[in-house]
């Protein structure tokens, strides 16, 4: 028997992602999908202005749409919360109050004490933060985030470096596709033929998350890594994919095939533990000058990997590289699917 599950803000960008990578999960049957009260009521199909590249779900299609309220009471247990930032905080929290299992992909909770910000194949020793959580709530319901979209990727890539060699100092600038600003995103006259060289809040999310993913915990709390972060964060013509050029140091003197080989061993527990939506490969290295590419490597590991290429010297800093990461699969739905999935073979859902 499957976990039922339902979606928060599940006509948006993000929440139709989710639709698209449950359809036919093996662990899970969404029973729930709920938005906004200009939506509620209407059937999914009715609500739902479809943006994605499969047909949406025939199942999903006569699904009613419930209303996101204090009040609502979802026939599952576990939650996968598309909501906007500005509304998610005071929401999930609800939801966790009244016992579901809310797996977000907002920014509203990632940054507090006693929320994992989880990448499973990154910090999955964080889940302890759950025992602090639920002590400090008295929650028989729980909040665990997903990190930021640009953040994800390049975590990914970083996980095995500082577990092997210590990385000291880091430099990122992205170039971050249109999707990742939702539907209907960034007004084409702004965007074609641009490059639009702020983001609102993403360089300091990127900054603070890194460091809080790559931290230990300690006392209850994650002390972050004690290594300073510094992002440019651009939004620039490209449907889908995040592209980054990272520069950093590390504490060791290594070599390009010291690098790589890391990179290529690099597998976790999710992996060990065959979760279903688990990449074999993390992270994937491409030794073509010119890759990666959003148009030719965005889709590896069915989106749910982080591709790195170009590893070169760096007269500044050490090493240098360009990564690139599907930024509304493992930075967003994806990634909070993978959460889910790690949190049912850890013990803290149900299985049925």
């Amino acid at each position: 028997m499957k976990i039922r599950v339902g979606v928060l803000g599940a006509t948006g960008a993000v929440g139709q992602r989710f639709v698209q990578l449950l359809d036919g999960h093996p662990w899970f049957e969404v029973v729930a999908l709920a938005a906004s009260s200009r939506s509620a009521g209407l059937t999914y199909g009715e609500a739902c202005h479809w943006v994605l590249d499969t047909p949406m779900p025939t199942w999903a299609r006569a699904m009613p749409v419930l209303d996101t309220s204090p009040d609502a009471t979802f026939d599952c247990l576990m939650l996968f919360s598309a909501l906007p930032a500005d509304v998610a905080g005071p929401v999930e929290e609800t939801f966790a109050a009244a016992g579901y299992v809310v797996c977000s992909n907002a920014s509203a909770h990632r940054m507090d004490e006693d929320v994992p910000l989880l990448i499973p194949e990154v910090n999955g020793d964080h889940l302890a933060l759950l025992a602090t959580q639920r002590q400090r709530r008295g929650w028989p319901g729980l909040i665990i985030t997903a990190a930021n979209c640009s953040t994800t990727s390049l975590a990914l890539a970083l996980r095995p470096l500082h577990e092997a060699f210590g990385i000291t100092k880091l430099h990122a600038v992205t170039m971050q596709a249109i999707s990742g600003a939702g539907y209907p995103g960034v007004p084409s006259l702004d965007i074609l033929g641009n490059v639009i060289p702020h983001i609102g809040g993403e360089e300091e999310k990127m900054e603070r998350e890194t460091r809080k993913l790559l931290g230990r915990l300690q006392g209850g709390c994650v002390a972050p890594a004690d290594f300073p972060v510094s992002a440019h964060c651009n939004r620039v013509p490209v449907r889908d994919g995040h592209t980054e050029c990272v520069s950093l140091s590390l504490a060791q003197t290594v070599t390009r095939e010291d690098i790589v080989q890391v990179w290529e061993a690099f597998q976790a527990e999710p992996q060990a533990l065959g979760l279903p939506s688990a990449p074999k490969r993390p992270v994937v290295v491409r030794q073509e000058v010119n890759r990666p590419q959003p148009l030719y490597d965005l889709t590896v590991e069915q989106g749910m990997a982080t591709v790195v290429g170009r590893l070169r010297p760096c007269a500044l800093f050490g090493w240098k590289f360009v990564l690139l990461g599907h930024n509304t699969i493992r930075g967003a739905a994806g990634g909070a699917i993978l959460n889910g999935e790690y949190l049912v073979a850890k013990g803290w859902v149900p299985r049925a």
